[in-house]
């Protein structure tokens, strides 16, 4: 490890920091031609990763299932089909698909139709059992769970637009014309699966909206309360809902319904008999266009979902357990054994995930040997990029520079690892983990701060 200018610069940047005054502060730097460490500090030490996390989902995710991958929903019938009618049941079984859009379920139903069948005299079935019945990621905090990055995880599942937010919807809230009127809300997508409770009232001009927003445990009851100025633009809630696989079953009704194809029995929940047949499957965009999403928008659902299906194809099992299981192999596959790390969830959500920064420093090398590696550096969030899907979580930070990175925020924490060019045009991998912070969301100037050193730094 090198000991020169940088050391000497970052050791006093740490020290004379405020925001990092008894906070814990990791950094790994390595050349990325070589891998060879040039300069750390608790660089083994295991940090929180927060959604540094996902550089281990992606990876593994990369590595198991392929750039190619693409995840599928079927429809099953179970019975005859004459004169346009199916006598029996049909059943609509969820393989993981976190990329459905309600309009997606409209085009499964059409294809249906296509199929000839026009009416049941059965039941409509939804079968979610490709991943296990444990909803929540294991260390979320009940504050999470009313929003959308703390969504629950079902193998049927739909997000209210292409952001890909499995299992939530978006509450828009615009404000009256005069101050003390009751706010509007618009539900997209639109839906009486969630009730919504209205409590915001218009504020005068000028000012911030103050909105704070709680779904019911157990239930779908949301309360908005709050002010919004009137002369602001409508906010923005993303909510997570109760029982994903439920929402999502509920536009596949509504779906049937607008296509005017009737049925006598009841929409339920049942797993595909082994009389059934495949008469119809829908598939996803590849996983190399998934990245994107998970990565760029830091997207909690896709993670987790990632990690259940690794396991369910590899090990049988669509449990985070099974999944991570697999994510050890992939990375140790890599070259990056994972004796050293504590992994608990595929999205970073988790305050029991522990990981050092030499860890992460030597997995953005060691993945720049792997086939898939354009569509793993493709997929990371690209500094000061005007494009929102892009620059992702980096779009306002560190405009001047050549950076592609992860960032990452929980309570307390925040992380950036990828890769910088620096000022001399040498290629440069770094890890930087602030943990115990005061403010997470003083954090990211702090590490803006850091890779702005490093970048002026000569490597040679």
């Amino acid at each position: 490890m090198k000991n020169d200018m940088l050391a000497k610069h970052l050791e006093a940047f740490i020290a004379n920091h405020g925001t990092l005054d008894g906070a814990l502060t990791g950094v790994s730097i390595r050349l990325a031609s070589s891998g060879e460490l040039w300069y750390g500090h608790h660089h083994q030490t295991r940090f929180r990763p927060a959604s540094n996390m996902k550089l281990l989902t992606a990876a593994a995710a990369l590595e198991k299932l392929g750039e190619d991958y693409r995840f599928s929903t079927e429809v099953w019938v179970n019975g005859t089909v004459e004169n346009n009618s199916l006598d029996g049941d049909l059943y609509v079984k969820g393989k993981g698909d976190p990329t459905l859009l309600p309009q997606d379920l409209s085009s499964i139903v059409e294809s249906i139709q296509e199929q000839g069948i026009h009416s049941i005299t059965g039941n409509l079935y939804v079968d979610d059992t490709w991943y296990d019945d444990v909803r929540l990621s294991p260390d979320l905090t009940w504050s999470d769970e009313t929003f959308y990055y703390g969504a629950q995880i079902s193998a049927f599942t739909i997000s209210p637009t292409t952001d890909f937010d499995t299992g939530s919807v978006c509450i828009e809230i615009v404000p009256g014309k005069a101050p003390g009127e009751l706010t509007s809300m618009i539900i997209q997508p639109e839906t009486n699966y969630v009730e919504i409770v209205n409590q915001v009232i218009t504020a005068g001009p000028g000012g911030e909206a103050d909105i704070i927003s709680e779904r019911v445990h157990g239930g779908n009851v949301v309360y908005i309360n709050g002010t919004i100025p009137a002369d602001s633009e409508p906010a923005k809630e993303w909510i997570a809902v109760w029982d994903p696989t439920l929402y999502a079953f509920d536009f596949f009704k509504q779906a049937w319904k607008r296509a005017d194809i009737h049925w006598t029995g009841q929409g339920q929940s049942a797993q595909v008999p082994s009389t059934a047949r495949l008469i119809y499957t829908n598939k996803s965009m590849p996983l190399s266009k998934i990245l994107i999403p998970f990565m760029k928008l830091s997207n909690n659902g896709i993670g987790d979902i990632l990690v259940k299906e690794m396991g369910r194809q590899f090990l049988g099992e669509g449990s985070w357990d099974k999944g991570l299981e697999v994510v050890h192999e992939a990375l140790t596959d890599i070259g990056v054994p994972t004796e050293s790390i504590i992994i608990r969830d595929g999205s970073g959500i988790s305050h029991a995930t522990s990981i050092s920064p030499d860890f992460l420093s030597m997995l953005l090398y060691q993945v720049q040997d792997k086939p898939w590696y354009d569509v793993f550096l493709h997929s990371l969030p690209v500094a000061g990029h005007k494009d929102r899907m892009t620059a992702g979580t980096l779009q306002e930070r560190m405009e001047k520079l050549d950076v592609k990175a992860k960032t990452g925020t929980i309570f307390g924490v925040s992380t950036l690892s990828g890769y910088l060019r620096t000022k001399s045009n040498q290629a440069i991998i770094f890890s930087l983990m602030l943990n115990y912070l005061m403010d997470e969301e003083a954090g990211p100037d702090v590490l803006d701060e850091m890779v702005q050193i490093i970048s002026e730094h000569e490597f040679d």
